[in-house]
């Protein structure tokens, strides 16, 4: 028997942090006046999270057994015969979305508890991360564009207050309204996308839209020649692209490292960064039906990939290395959209959420070592002072660069296997792209890990810095020290399935029909029937690998990594000072954030001048403002003659010359004589007798 799935329990998944949010945000904060502490707070947090990951869990395995739901909980209101609804769509694409979310969140969220015990906004902070974890609970769970958009909005949103979490630094307010414009340039495409939809389906559920995916591809944008179903599916693209961070609209996200450590590796491990991903997999029955949409994100996607990867060899911030990573490797599952491979793309999400998690949280536990110190020139020799930080760490960067046996390796070959054999536009490209990156992640993951955690020690060499009222680094003299327990334990729990998962799972997520009716790739896309032909299971493929031109590549990167940083640090140094336009360009981040500064921003300010000196200058000042003075007067005078004439002379002047007229007349009549008042009435008898006499005389 099918097992079944509980709406009731489908909606506590979302609305449990949702109330441990509530608890911390209202109860915790100013708001409603500091009711409960701080243990009270951080306990309903996590407790929500906790209740929503078990419950994701229980849905994933009574999937696994069959069990699916598709339907409304709540309809919000009806326009026209269109029922806006709140629904879910729980399959296996959903369920694992779901787990993974849940899981990272609460490792972050019991982190959370060692890295922010010092900071004023403690209650605040697990309020905001609760609700950024339902937000992206609402949006995995979606079965109709309505939710969706909320749902990515909400992540938007979260993601702006929580980049900006220390508002009284100056850099994290640039941040944040950084990430929230970009983010809204995406967001233009997107809403445009479900529009188009909308409008030619009449519809803004999934499962009603993908029945008419035939019918769109038929269709022309009206006016043009384009392809109805290509326009829609490329705006939706550019909301993945701004979403999860695709060159160019990847500038936010590396400067999203000023927000608290543990919502870097929220951020940037499995929610807000890959609700793109997520999406375009969901929306593979209409990706299906675009060559020139899945070639495009072929194109952007290895571009990203390799881009960023150049980017990350010259950072010293240990966050934005990182950061660097994520991005490249968001270029990775971006080209295995494009090759129709949706689940290695998929797969590679799941994996990249584990190992990622675990490399900012453990970037974290050294920042807090190092006193907030970010800059691995003043680090060095940690190993031994943070022995469980550096182990995770390490086991982390091997999933990373691809190492066989971890999780990493499973996914990151699975994407170059199945680009290798797409036969799309722009599959050439990407397979070089991905190809490259290998040997680029394995030198900046090597750097790093080396550069901080081996080698002379860098710290306690001068005084402590300050930025602001915060000081910065350790004093002379100081050591680093170990995270406390509560911060060490979410990377040994994060470790485990950075090394694990992917052996265990990559047979039946990519070759055993894991993702059924939830993804669909059309029968012309080849790319994971070749992988499947191609894989023997997860042990041989492990083996394989390492006669494999990735393994090389991975071997090459981590020993020039060894050589520049290990055994001659020089080599660094001189090609540092003899390649000076290329490192600032890497440096700089090829000068996207000069080139949007100078053409989005100025041209603005150009706008702007123009409209004040046209628009302000000549139509108000001139034209309303002088224009309508100067008719004013006119009216002013014509008025005043008007007033002098009509108002002073005929009617308060004139009334006043005709009651004078009549009390002259009347006065007459009133001299203080007994015959003048008898004949006055005399004479008013008369009128009387006369007005009411018959006809002829009277009426």
């Amino acid at each position: 028997m099918t097992p079944q799935l509980n709406s009731c329990l489908l909606l506590a998944v979302p609305l449990a942090p949702l109330i441990g949010a509530a608890v911390a945000g209202l109860f915790g904060t100013k708001f409603f006046g500091n009711l409960v502490g701080r243990k009270v707070s951080h306990t309903a947090a996590i407790a929500g999270v906790l209740i929503a990951f078990a419950l994701s869990v229980h849905t994933l395995l009574a999937v696994l057994d069959g069990a699916r739901f598709d339907g409304a909980i709540y309809t919000w209101m009806k326009v026209d015969g269109i029922s806006l609804e709140v629904g879910f769509l729980v399959d296996s694409l959903t369920a694992t979305m779901m787990s993974v979310v849940t899981f990272v969140s609460l490792m972050v969220h019991i982190y959370t508890i060692g890295y922010m015990d010092e900071d004023e906004g403690y209650n605040r902070f697990f309020c905001y991360i609760s609700l950024f974890t339902f937000a992206m609970l609402m949006l995995v769970m979606s079965n109709n564009f309505v939710q969706l958009f909320f749902g990515w909005e909400a992540v938007g949103l979260m993601s702006y207050l929580l980049i900006g979490f220390w508002y009284d630094k100056p850099s994290a307010v640039v941040a944040n309204l950084k990430a929230f414009l970009v983010n809204r340039v995406g967001d233009f495409g997107f809403i445009l996308g479900i529009g188009l939809l909308f409008a030619y389906t009449g519809s803004m559920r999934y499962g009603e839209v993908f029945e008419q995916r035939e019918t769109l591809s038929l269709m022309l944008l009206p006016g043009t020649t384009w392809n109805l179903l290509t326009v829609a599916c490329i705006c939706l693209f550019i909301g993945a692209m701004a979403k999860s961070a695709q060159f160019p609209l990847h500038v936010w996200l590396p400067d999203s490292m000023e927000g608290p450590t543990p919502i870097s590796a929220l951020i940037h491990a499995a929610t807000m960064v890959t609700a793109g991903i997520f999406m375009v997999s969901r929306m593979s029955p209409l990706f299906e039906l675009s060559n020139t949409a899945l070639s495009l994100m072929l194109v952007i996607g290895a571009v990203t990939a390799l881009l960023m990867g150049f980017v990350a060899m010259t950072q010293y911030d240990i966050k934005r290395i990182i950061a660097y990573s994520t991005l490249s490797q968001l270029g990775y599952m971006t080209v295995a959209l494009g090759a129709s491979a949706y689940p290695a793309s998929i797969f590679h999400l799941m994996t990249h959420a584990f190992f990622k998690a675990l490399l900012f949280l453990a970037a974290g536990s050294v920042i807090l070592g190092m006193h907030h110190d970010q800059d691995i020139r003043n680090m060095g020799g940690l190993r031994k002072h943070m022995p469980f930080t550096w182990i995770t760490a390490l086991l982390g960067t091997l999933a990373l660069i691809g190492t066989p046996l971890f999780s990493g390796f499973y996914s990151k070959d699975s994407i170059i296997i199945a680009v290798g054999h797409s036969q799309l536009a722009g599959s050439g490209f990407a397979h070089f792209a991905v190809m490259a990156s290998v040997f680029v992640t394995a030198f900046y993951s090597f750097r790093l890990l080396l550069v901080v955690f081996h080698g002379e020690e860098r710290f306690g060499r001068h005084d402590s810095m300050h930025y602001g009222d915060l000081e910065v680094g350790l004093h002379a003299g100081d050591k680093p020290h170990e995270s406390p327990w509560v911060m060490t334990v979410p990377l040994v729990l994060l470790a485990i399935p950075s090394v694990v998962i992917g052996g265990i799972t990559i047979g039946p997520m990519l070759f055993g029909g894991f993702f059924g009716d939830a993804i669909l790739i059309d029968a012309s896309h080849q790319a994971m029937q070749m992988l499947s032909y191609h894989f023997r299971g997860a042990l041989l493929m492990a083996l394989e690998g390492l006669i494999h031109l990735p393994f090389v590549l991975t071997l090459a990167g981590a020993a020039t990594a060894w050589y520049f940083y290990k055994v001659n640090r020089q080599i660094s140094v001189w090609m540092r000072e003899h390649f000076k336009p290329l490192y600032a360009l890497l440096d700089n981040n090829y000068y996207l954030d000069r080139f949007n500064e100078i053409v989005f921003a100025g041209g603005a300010r150009l706008a702007g001048r123009f409209l004040w000196r046209v628009g302000d200058r000549l139509l108000i000042d001139d034209l309303l403002v002088n224009g309508s003075a100067k008719y004013a007067r006119h009216a002013g005078r014509f008025l005043w003659g008007s007033d002098r004439i009509v108002i002073d002379e005929l009617i308060v002047n004139g009334s006043s010359r005709l009651i004078g007229w009549l009390s002259g007349v009347i006065r007459q009549w009133q001299s203080g004589h007994l015959y003048h008042y008898a004949f006055v009435m005399i004479l008013s008898l008369l009128a009387f007798l006369i007005y009411f006499m018959p006809f002829p005389f009277g009426k």
